[in-house]
């Protein structure tokens, strides 16, 4: 059985951004005012494929709902190996595309500043889909916000973690809107977008500060609106996770999220409290792995004594 790739978390150095600070990221292009053409063929076979696919992973036992269980322990320790792969390596270069990072670790990275999460939709996107998925991502803004500590919110001002829900027949309007965001973006980043290959689910790319390259700024998530209700909701809950900092994927790491098995398709509570490691104010941005490793640990066994 082929590994189907669920998504792709990249971090983006500040020189594939220009003034992010200044950017009209708030700004939305107009509703379009015509109704919706018809689905293409293209985009009929990629709702037949992704459909296909979720029915595929679901008769396996995975994209599981329930968070894990008895059936899946950890210990502090694991936990704390778990946050050192996802939290310091990454899977491809930042700002290579998708070429293979070179296996060292990094330095902490993260939102210093509040996260304030749009969600926007292709004009081909159905209006019950669109109320839907809004409810969905505002509620997990919500959750984020609670286990973080950090002021991560749903809409209510200038948007910097963009959600973009698009279909193979909105390709003109997500060009134009990633021109919006990313108006200083490499032609590298940019093709990330617009020549996803099919066996990419969902990806997020986060931008960090000029100032600082370890401080996030901006965040775009794109999310294939062909997608099922449970393969979408998965994407959501692991982009936007993972845009908040936690960018790698680990096949030590269950029951996770972030690795790239498909066991679990939402949010675990171990998942959360990774999230509750990076944005504790003990560990700090550009910190290395080195000087991280010793809180790491401590913070890893108050999470397994909040759980247990």
């Amino acid at each position: 059985m082929r590994r189907w790739i669920r998504h792709i978390a990249l971090a983006a150095g500040a020189a594939a951004l220009v003034a992010c600070d200044d950017m009209p990221t708030g700004q939305r292009p107009p509703a379009p005012t015509t109704a919706p053409q018809p689905q293409s063929e293209a985009s009929r076979a990629l709702q037949t494929y992704y459909t296909n696919v979720q029915a595929d992973l679901l008769a396996r036992g995975l994209l599981r709902t329930d968070g894990g269980g008895p059936d899946t322990p950890y210990t502090p320790d694991m936990l704390a190996r778990n946050f050192e792969q996802i939290a310091f390596y990454d899977e491809y270069a930042r700002g290579g595309g998708l070429r293979p990072s070179s296996g060292g670790a990094g330095q902490l990275r993260r939102w210093s500043g509040p996260v304030r999460i749009s969600a926007e939709f292709g004009a081909s996107v159905p209006r019950d889909m669109r109320s839907q998925d809004t409810a969905t991502i505002r509620s997990f803004a919500a959750r984020l916000a609670g286990v973080t500590g950090h002021p991560i919110s749903y809409g209510g001002g200038r948007a910097n973690f963009h959600v973009l829900v698009m279909g193979e027949d909105d390709r003109n309007q997500l060009q134009a809107r990633l021109q919006q965001i990313l108006p200083g973006a490499s032609p590298t980043t940019l093709s990330l977008f617009t020549n996803v290959p099919r066996s990419i689910h969902c990806l997020v790319v986060a931008f960090s500060a000029s100032e600082n390259d370890h401080d996030y700024r901006t965040a775009v998530a794109l999310v294939r609106a062909e997608h099922p209700d449970l393969m979408r909701k998965s994407c959501y809950h692991e982009e936007i996770a993972q845009g908040l900092g936690l960018a790698n994927d680990s096949p030590q790491a269950r029951p996770s999220i972030f690795n790239d098995d498909d066991e679990f398709a939402l949010l675990t509570t171990h998942d959360e409290s990774l999230l509750a490691i990076l944005y504790d104010p003990r560990l700090g941005l550009g910190m290395t792995l080195d000087q991280a490793r010793p809180v790491v640990r401590i913070l890893a066994r108050e999470q397994a004594g909040r759980i247990y």
